[in-house]
């Protein structure tokens, strides 16, 4: 180590330490976008793609340096042949269940679900273990903690250039261009024509991609617009290669039995003075709304693409009417902002295709349709007000589970008209039910009526509190994955066993990330600005753990202990209510401490733990299991709701700490003022 340490040029060292770690973060979550944009269904599960990333960067780190450097001489053809197999061939994943409601009108065809899964998670461990052979080799050059802090700068390096290209709306060729000049750097001039082959290829089917007709990037999806064909005249959109919108003019959208007429055939003529759109889309609801006479009209909408190509191409043009008001935003954060009181509002077609990040199981939409999220709507309706909410819900279950929570919110069974089949419906609710004039009939459950979503629980689209068994078997599977490839890079199980508290630390660790990563979504919206943000805030708060660390000689663990479950437990106290009834300035002060109070202190705890050990390979490998354990751990919210996974953490933690002072007793540790490795950086 020493002698790694006075190795020439170690600025040269520190610069493609930090180029590593930032094209290993900017990889990765290109790896998840791209995925979830081209493969139907995967966006729906990206935390599959996560966990495939976090076990090739731990199985780079564990790799002993004098071996596999067939990794890094053929680093890029894995990536190319991922880019190209999806691109060229129809890799599809079914995700099809009687427990959980995917949205989507394709009918996929393709290889097996068995055999497209394994491939595409082996190619993508294969990917980021060889990006993450090359950061380890140049974080062994350096003093640990040094090594770590360019590695933590490099992931919010590659981050924020991430975010960067999403605030842009950057297409996918922008990143392959970025990740290829980044592999040739890394990759030096011994390995130039060997990357620069596959590289080109790669980019080259990006370039295809990009230049297609019609296709364009939000920040959440891949666009695909299609102009009319003869004898229509509606634009079709399509995200995430699922059709998803359709531009029709005000005739079309005004049809006897239409979702957009119903919900003013059934209040009041004269009470749509002032109307807020949710999920405003490409602006069918919001040309509806002036149409019926409205004289100010809130249109929110989370993709700013989408509100952009209705602006442009709706025959209407309802956006550029002057009584419309646009909001890029998040539908439930709105609510929770605005003071305005509304005469009608309509939640419009707003289920998303895709995840708020790939760490969790919360789609863009999930708050919108909880108690708490009808309760804030029912706040901001005028005297004589009325709510709307219209889809193809495809499960009789999921109608009756918001008819009731409808119900027990106004007081009164909303309207319901159904069109184009008993699955599609339109619920209306009055203030009061002389509000409503329920054209068809009024809503009665037409079977068992499953609990409604809360603000805990926010997974309306599960009929009961259950983990799905697709999720079961794939997660067991990566599990197992994950033990033989460990054991397969040298690392012994049994000689890992002693660090039995590393694996519990990584698991608490991932765990609580996740929750925070829903808080805040909770709290400022699910947009990608939030998540990002996010993101950063937490390397932040670890990078600030290890400054803190490196400036003491001793720290005393009893004392971080206490401040780490203190943490904990007023993070588990306070009810999410509290901090959502907040003023925006003290909701932020109150989200920040609450979520990243905990990380500090937990950092500060791993960090002095890894300076007592005396064979950091072996504790890396425990807490890589312990990490990709926690990930599947958030699954459990799905069974007990999120603020309950406080409670998991806490009990990871009490386990961490008891094994610590039995495995640093016992296990032949020794303490230095320095870690000889870190763990790796959290990777969102």
């Amino acid at each position: 180590m020493a002698d790694m340490e006075h190795s020439p040029g170690p600025q040269n060292v520190r610069a493609r330490l930090l180029l590593a770690s930032a094209t290993m973060l900017f990889v990765e979550l290109a790896l998840i976008r791209w995925t979830g944009a081209n493969i139907v269904h995967l966006s729906y599960f990206s935390n599959f793609i996560l966990l495939g990333s976090f076990l090739g960067i731990g199985l780079g780190f564990l790799m002993p340096a004098g071996r596999g450097q067939w990794l890094t001489r053929w680093a890029p053809i894995p990536l190319a042949v991922l880019v190209v197999l999806v691109r060229e061939f129809p890799v599809q994943v079914r995700q099809t269940s009687g427990e959980v409601i995917y949205f989507t009108a394709v009918k996929t065809t393709g290889l097996p679900q068995w055999v497209t899964l394994p491939v595409l998670f082996g190619l993508t461990a294969l990917i980021m273990m060889a990006i993450g052979k090359m950061t380890a080799d140049q974080f062994r050059q350096l003093p640990s903690l040094e090594a770590y802090r360019y590695d933590l700068l490099g992931s919010l390096t590659g981050s924020v250039s991430f975010a960067l290209l999403s605030w842009l709306r950057a297409p996918s060729v922008v990143w392959g261009v970025l990740a290829a000049v980044a592999l040739l750097t890394l990759g030096g001039r011994r390995n130039s024509i060997r990357y620069a082959v596959p590289l080109a290829l790669m980019v080259g089917v990006l370039a295809l991609e990009t230049a297609a007709s019609g296709i364009s990037w939000s920040p959440y999806y891949k666009i695909e617009v299609t102009r009319p064909t003869t004898g229509s005249r509606d634009y079709k959109i399509s995200a995430n290669g699922v059709p998803h919108q359709s531009i029709a003019p005000l005739k079309v959208l005004g049809r006897p039995g239409s979702p957009y007429e119903q919900p003013y055939r059934e209040t009041p003529r004269n009470s749509h003075r002032r109307v807020l759109v949710i999920g405003a889309g490409n602006g069918n609801d919001v040309a509806m709304a002036l149409a019926n006479g409205a004289q100010r009209v809130d249109a929110v909408e989370i993709d700013p693409r989408l509100q952009e190509i209705g602006a442009s191409l709706h025959p209407a043009r309802p956006y550029a009417n002057p009584r419309v008001h646009v909001h890029i935003n998040d539908g439930r954060a709105f609510l929770e902002r605005t003071k305005t009181r509304y005469d009608l509002v309509v939640l419009a077609l707003p289920d998303s295709l895709t995840l708020v990040s790939g760490a969790s199981n919360l789609r863009l939409e999930s708050y919108l349709f909880t108690r708490q999220a009808f309760e804030a709507a029912h706040r901001h309706l005028a005297p004589g007000g009325a709510f709307a909410m219209y889809n193809y819900y495809r499960q009789n279950w999921l109608i009756d589970r918001f008819g009731s929570t409808l119900t027990s919110v106004f007081g009164h069974a909303p309207c319901i008209t159904h069109y184009g089949g008993k699955k599609a419906a339109i619920l209306v609710a009055g203030v009061t039910s002389s509000d409503q004039s329920c054209t068809a009939s009024a809503w009665r459950p037409s079977g068992p009526v499953p609990s409604a979503a809360s603000d805990d629980h926010p997974f309306p689209y599960l009929l009961h509190r259950t983990i799905p068994t697709l999720y079961i078997g794939v997660l067991g599977a990566i599990l197992l994955v994950t033990l033989v490839s460990v054991r397969l890079t040298g690392v012994r199980l049994r000689r890992t066993a002693r660090y039995v508290d590393m694996f519990l630390l990584g698991a608490a660790f991932m765990l609580l990330e996740t929750k925070n990563v829903i808080g805040f979504a909770l709290y400022f919206g699910t947009t990608w600005l939030v998540n990002a943000m996010v993101f950063a805030g937490v390397l932040v708060a670890v990078l600030c753990a290890v400054e803190v660390r490196r400036r003491l000689r001793r720290v005393n663990q009893l004392v971080l202990q206490l401040m780490l479950f203190a943490s904990l437990a007023i993070a588990w106290l306070i009810p999410s209510h509290l901090v959502l009834g907040l003023p925006f300035a003290p909701r932020l002060a109150a989200a920040i401490a609450l979520a990243f109070a905990p990380i500090f202190c937990a950092n500060l705890i791993f960090s002095d733990r890894l300076a007592a050990t005396s064979d950091p390979t072996a504790a890396f490998g425990a807490n890589l299991l312990g990490s990709l354990f926690g990930g599947t751990l958030e699954y459990l919210a799905l069974l007990t709701g999120y603020q309950a996974l406080l409670l998991v953490v806490a009990v990871l933690y009490a386990g961490a700490c008891v094994a610590m002072r039995f495995t640093r007793r016992g296990s032949g540790d020794v303490t230095s003022h320095e870690p000889l490795t870190v763990q790796t950086a959290p990777r969102p």
